[in-house]
């Protein structure tokens, strides 16, 4: 998991069910869902970081503040392993790229005269069924 943040350890804990659906014996025997939870009060992250963090976890966020993601996609528990802290990664280094600052623009002359143009063809347009006379 490559993070843009040194993340102490204890902030992830990592835990192993039982996968459903298709899969025959091998999904009633083996646990390879993972489930990982971050907590993001312990990972030490600046306070705009952490508020993104919680913007783009959406419903992964816990009620307690914490991230849960589940990997199942994969058969064996290492591979869901990696899936879900690749996932964590690239939401980590979402949060951590700030937003980038909008520039309040205003429309250019012509195009207002654009559509001001427009707006008289189609006034036109409409006055002219009112009051054709069949």
């Amino acid at each position: 998991m490559e993070t843009p943040y040194r993340l102490p350890p204890g902030c992830i804990e990592e835990k192993f069910t039982r996968s459903g659906g298709h899969g025959g014996q091998n999904v009633n025997k083996v646990a390879t869902t993972v489930q990982l939870r971050f907590f993001t009060r312990m990972a030490g992250l600046p306070y705009p970081v952490e508020q993104r963090l919680r913007e783009l976890a959406g419903s992964r966020l816990t009620a307690d503040g914490d991230i849960v993601i589940i990997a199942s996609e994969y058969r064996t528990q290492e591979q869901n392993r990696q899936a879900a802290r690749a996932r964590l990664g690239e939401l980590l280094q979402r949060a951590a790229r700030p937003p980038r600052h909008r520039r309040p623009t205003k429309p250019s002359y012509g195009s207002k005269l654009r559509r001001m143009e427009s707006k008289r063809r189609r006034s036109g347009v409409k006055r002219d069924r009112n009051f054709r006379e069949d």
